[in-house]
């Protein structure tokens, strides 16, 4: 490393030693975010004013759907140096991304909230719930829980007498399966995750041919896939898959809409019960 980036870091590191003691009593003034779906929930929940810096995903609109809210805020790459020189109070960042930064930044004593992922709704909530206390907004984090709990009791009850098969293809061949905030999503609208059929748990790949082989009732795919070309897209759009839609009923979905914890699960729900429905109907009119 450079010996200024070094003197700069180390200084910017003692400074923010002096302001992690204060960090938790008082209301975030200068926040960044190291990691997308953190990003979503502090574009929703902070003032516009105290957000220093996103991900620079938060404005691509194929991956977020607070875009347009992190045109107006800085971006970075999740590099220590880059969020040292914002000076934030509170860093939220992912358990599982950015983690060589995350350490360092642990090390010179700066504020970090590492947010995991939530594998149910509920976990979500407390999310949600927990981002907001800590930027100082606990009551936006409550309204929010509470739209989204009214939101998904407005929502018609999936019919009990059957469940329809989904698999959920993501690119390079990857799938969710129980364990998974997915897979949650998928029973909420009435649907049975295929991929648990097959012993997977969480997150996996399967062959193509097992989802072919399969006869699922419904196939979901990144609604993304033809906007990025790329060789871990080449699986959604092999022929056989093409041929597939003959017979089941494909929906292809932004993976944006749940990817993150937030009110776009909502929309995500919906949709996967309406393909549900359009499966039910299949069945009742041959």
């Amino acid at each position: 490393m450079r010996p200024f980036l070094l003197a700069l870091l180390t200084l910017l590191a003692a400074s923010a030693c002096l302001r992690a003691g204060n960090a938790d009593a008082a209301q975030a003034r200068r926040i960044v975010s190291i990691n997308l779906c953190a990003d979503e929930l502090v574009l929703r929940l902070a003032d516009r004013q105290h957000v220093a810096a996103v991900t620079w995903l938060a404005r691509d609109p194929a991956a977020s759907t607070v875009w347009e809210e992190a045109a107006q805020v800085g971006i970075n790459h999740g590099l220590a140096e880059e969020v040292l020189l914002y000076r934030p109070d509170l860093i939220l960042a992912g358990q599982y991304t950015t983690r060589t930064t995350v350490a360092f930044l642990r090390r010179t004593g700066m504020p970090v909230m590492e947010l995991g992922v939530p594998q149910t709704l509920e976990e979500v909530y407390a999310q949600i719930l927990s981002v907001a206390t800590a930027l100082g907004h606990e009551e936006r984090g409550e309204e929010m829980v509470a739209a989204m709990e009214d939101s998904f009791a407005a929502l018609a009850p999936p019919p009990a007498e059957w469940r329809p098969r989904a698999f959920v293809l993501r690119p390079n061949g990857f799938t969710v399966g129980p364990g998974s905030l997915v897979d949650s999503l998928l029973v909420k609208a009435g649907l049975t995750n295929a991929a648990g059929e097959n012993g997977l748990f969480l997150y996996g790949q399967i062959p193509l041919e097992t989802v072919i082989l399969e006869q699922a009732d419904l196939l979901i795919i990144d609604a993304d896939a033809r906007d990025h070309p790329a060789l871990a897209m080449e699986v959604l759009h092999h022929p056989a898959l093409q041929r597939l839609g003959e017979r089941i009923e494909i929906l292809a979905l932004p993976s944006r809409l749940w990817t993150c914890p937030g009110p776009m699960l909502v929309e995500t729900v919906k949709q996967l019960a309406e393909a549900a429905e359009r499966v039910r109907a299949r069945r009742r009119n041959p």
